[in-house]
């Protein structure tokens, strides 16, 4: 009898531990199924941001630096416009930067060769009444621009004849004025090309919206519309070009126009002043 209550007892024992396992193993498992979800829930957002990333990268363009590069500095916009627009957007481009480095040359050099006139002749006049040449020369070397260089030139003969002065005067006035008149050939280049070239752009792309048109087999105006619409850019784009280069190119052939004129004052007051002195 002891030894059956003590199997009793044993199995007994055993059959709680048995449940005891079990009940702590459904504890764990259940305080363990919450990680379970939120690692499952980390991982579903995980691949959705990567679904995301993969379809954000398929949809950027593939651009080279270059262009990059051309969309930060102008704008994505017109970068647009320019691909629209074709290939008579490429000479427009080099037109364009040509006609741009040239008008910033053309500025430097115009306003550096420009100096004031009363202020140069009333500081020169005297000392050349005075018969120092040489120190006249001087001067003129020390001063930029034209006039002063053509006057240098012109004193470089001030011990001979008149007509002597007056021809070495013309001579470097004629160097100076090709100086002066440099660049306005690109400018107007520019200015006669660049609606060509957008004139032709339009044309190109009037030949393709029709021959949308004559593969559809009906005329759509979407396609009309967009075939006109590209073409368009190629003009406006030339005309973009050649107007302010226009605007330079006036204001560049004034001051030339005002430059030549103090030329010829300075030339005839150093003439007046050495025949008055002889």
């Amino acid at each position: 009898m002891k030894k059956k209550g003590i199997i009793t007892l044993i199995g007994l024992l055993l059959i709680q531990l048995m449940f005891g396992t079990m009940l702590f193993a459904q504890e764990t498992e259940e305080v363990a199924n919450p990680n379970e979800v939120v690692a499952q829930e980390n991982v579903t957002q995980t691949e959705t941001v990567k679904e995301e990333t993969v379809q954000e990268f398929e949809t950027v363009p593939d651009m080279g630096t270059m262009e990059t590069l051309a969309r930060k500095l102008v704008g994505s916009g017109l970068v647009e416009l320019f691909i629209k627009g074709g290939f008579s957007m490429w000479p427009m481009l080099v037109l364009l930067i040509w006609a741009i480095a040239t008008v910033i040359w053309k500025i430097v050099a115009l306003f550096y060769a420009k100096i004031n006139l009363n202020d140069f002749l009333d500081k020169i006049v005297p000392i050349i009444e005075s018969g120092e040449y040489e120190k006249a020369s001087e001067i003129c070397a020390k001063t930029r621009g034209p006039v002063a260089t053509i006057i240098r030139i012109g004193l470089q003969k001030a011990n001979h004849s008149v007509e002597a002065v007056e021809k070495s005067i013309e001579n470097a006035a004629v160097l100076e004025m090709a100086f002066l008149e440099k660049g306005f050939v690109a400018l107007s280049t520019t200015i006669s090309l660049a609606p060509m070239f957008g004139f032709f752009g339009t044309l190109v792309g009037m030949i393709e919206a029709f021959d949308a048109i004559a593969k559809a087999g009906e005329v759509d105006p979407t396609i009309v519309a967009d075939g006109i619409k590209v073409a368009l850019i190629t003009s406006a784009a030339g005309l973009a070009i050649a107007i302010p280069v226009q605007f330079f190119n006036n204001i560049f052939m004034s001051m030339v126009d005002g430059m030549v004129i103090d030329m010829q004052r300075g030339s005839e007051k150093l003439i007046e002043t050495l025949v008055y002195k002889k």
